[in-house]
């Protein structure tokens, strides 16, 4: 028989389509002809394959030979259907029974010496095959920890294509080393893995060492480090050079519970495209962790690349934290470009190539300084920016975009005394967690049924109809969205972080001094009760007098308290304000 078929797998980002590699030998003059919209490595496995079969001890068939990969119409890229690619070959020459491969998906590259080699992008193309109906998958040694991890599939790993034919031949299997003599790293695995591109998807040393107690001060930060993090809300940190900005980021993902088996998957199939999987490691079951310099461009920001885009940092950290220091420095485009990704939890890329759509479900951080020099503030001391600097340093994140991020907090300096001397109070990363896991728990418990699974991701809609709040705990923000000083998106990221706070407090529903919380950590006005006090439920009372604290937007946030008081007459307002009595003085 001339003709023969077996299946492998393409890759448009992290989804996989099924294709079809057919081998057909006619008479001739002796050619090789590949086909189907192959690109450029792809096209080159004309002489790999016929290297790799030669030097594996089989004849080459010295006739007319065409390989087509169907559907045509789908772009192919990549050396992973080398292994495909000879099988069909030596089955349309009968030294392969046809029949026993028509139903095997085969995914790898072949060097010229007849070795198979691991490529990326495994465990996607794996699920597609198993969602194809597929059941027996091959694959190089190397990558079968990585294909295993989809039930219902039966993975066989090769390390040769010599192998692969004593397998399916039934004759003796060869001995192959699974290691290079003296102990040298195994050169098969030089491809699979590439520069981590600042991405940090497995825990290390480095970051089991980071813990939250090692921050000084900082405390309404924390606090809104783990609501962030029990809720899946977006922070923004602003506040002078080495006030812990940077070390509340680093230490933001330890906070977040471990992957369900879902989405670990996930996780793993946009890690394995990009080539982060280090040996060993088949799967990611932490939150990954991204942190790209402020030089970084919109394509290694959101995705894309020559030819079919590739994933991003948007989606290298799906189900992470996305961390971006310095965020002023970012371009604007690149800032802006966020917005969408923000929103739906999805990057959609189109290119001339192609278009895919990616996964981008990540928590954002974003730190920042008040003014380029980082001094500025209320009273203005040491900072030599001039105010069109400071207000153009701060511009640069839009007002589209600092609506979507549900915590903006302000970092105060740290003093001498909370440097200095050691916070026995401070608590650890371990205690934090627990915290956040079992409000994650509440609010799982809440949402089931529902395709969500954080307060982020809910509705605003939802929020409003599904569940009720406390009688009279909408007060405070109906007056805020009035006032204009609250969107109809910022209410309804008010609502969710509400429901944050509420469940880490343990109740069933948020109650007014929740929604002021959210209100605090959303506008940044303090609405009479200081937020560590809110936060644990203190029964302090209200103060008799309304006090109102502004933070500062274009400052370090230090607020004066003000009394209100009734309009002075129209007639006292044109001379020179009393000076004030000595109670008030020193209040």
């Amino acid at each position: 028989m001339a003709f023969a078929r077996t299946c492998s797998v393409a890759l448009v980002g992290v989804d996989g389509v099924i294709v079809e590699v057919q081998a057909d030998l006619e008479p001739g003059v002796a050619a090789f002809t590949l086909v189907g919209l192959p690109d450029k490595a792809l096209s080159e496995a004309r002489d790999r394959v016929r290297a790799a079969v030669v030097n594996s001890g089989e004849a080459w068939p010295q006739r007319k030979l065409t390989v087509g990969l169907s559907p045509a119409a789908v772009p192919k890229s990549g050396s992973g259907f080398d292994l495909a690619v000879a099988c069909a070959v030596l089955a349309a020459a009968e030294r392969l029974d046809p029949s026993a491969i028509a139903d095997l998906l085969l995914i790898g590259e072949l060097g010229l010496d007849g070795r198979v080699r691991p490529v990326r992008g495994v465990l996607p193309s794996v699920l597609a095959a198993a969602d194809a109906g597929y059941r027996r998958v091959v694959v190089a040694d190397q990558t079968a920890a990585e294909a295993e991890l989809v039930p219902g599939v039966t993975v066989l790993g090769v390390r040769s294509l010599r192998q692969l034919m004593a397998i399916l031949t039934g004759a003796p299997e060869p001995e192959e080393p699974a290691d290079r003599p003296g102990g040298h790293p195994d050169p098969l695995m030089a491809g699979l893995m590439l520069p981590s591109a600042g991405v940090r998807g497995l825990p290390d040393e480095a970051a089991a060492r980071m813990d939250l107690a090692d921050v000084a001060g900082q405390y309404e930060a924390r606090r809104a480090l783990e609501i962030a993090a029990a809720g899946g809300h977006h922070l923004y940190l602003k506040g002078p050079p080495g006030a812990g900005k940077t070390m509340l980021a680093e230490r933001l993902p330890a906070l977040l519970p471990p992957l369900t088996q879902k989405e670990a998957l996930e996780v793993t199939a946009v890690h394995s495209v990009a080539g982060l999987l280090p040996a060993g490691r088949p799967l990611v079951d932490r939150a990954p962790y991204c942190a790209p310099h402020h030089s970084t461009t919109m394509p290694a920001i959101v995705g894309g690349g020559s030819g079919l885009p590739r994933p991003g940092a948007v989606s290298l950290a799906h189900r992470g934290v996305l961390f971006l220091d310095e965020a002023p420095e970012f371009p604007v485009r690149v800032l802006d470009a966020l917005r969408q990704p923000l929103e739906s939890g999805e990057v959609v890329i189109a290119r001339s190539a192609g278009s895919m759509r990616l996964p981008a479900r990540f928590l954002l951080c974003l730190a920042a300084n008040p003014c380029p020099c980082g001094r500025h503030s209320r009273r203005g001391e040491g900072c030599e920016c001039t105010p069109a600097m400071v207000s153009r340093y701060q511009g640069r994140l839009s007002g589209p975009l600092l609506d979507r991020v549900d915590l903006q907090v302000q970092v105060a300096p740290v003093t001498r005394a909370e440097l200095m001397q050691r916070d026995t109070s401070a608590e650890t990363t371990k205690v934090v967690a627990a915290r956040v896991l079992a409000a994650r728990g509440r609010a799982a418990a809440r949402l089931t049924g529902t395709p969500w699974r954080t307060n982020a991701e809910v509705p605003g809609h939802e929020l409003r109809t599904r569940w009720q709040l406390a009688p009279g705990a909408l007060n405070d923000a109906a007056r805020q969205l009035e006032r204009g000083l609250l969107t109809a998106r910022g209410l309804d990221r008010v609502l969710r972080v509400a429901w944050t706070v509420a469940d880490l407090a343990g109740r069933d529903r948020p109650e007014q001094r929740d929604i002021r919380t959210a209100l605090v950590l959303r506008t940044g006005v303090e609405q009479g009760i200081p937020l560590t006090d809110r936060f644990f439920g203190r029964p302090d009372p209200v103060p008799d007098r309304t006090v109102d604290r502004a933070v500062d937007r274009t400052g370090d946030g230090a607020g004066a308290k003000a009394e209100r008081r009734p309009p002075r007459p129209r007639s006292a307002r044109r001379t020179a304000d009393p000076q004030p009595e000595p109670e008030e003085a020193a209040t």
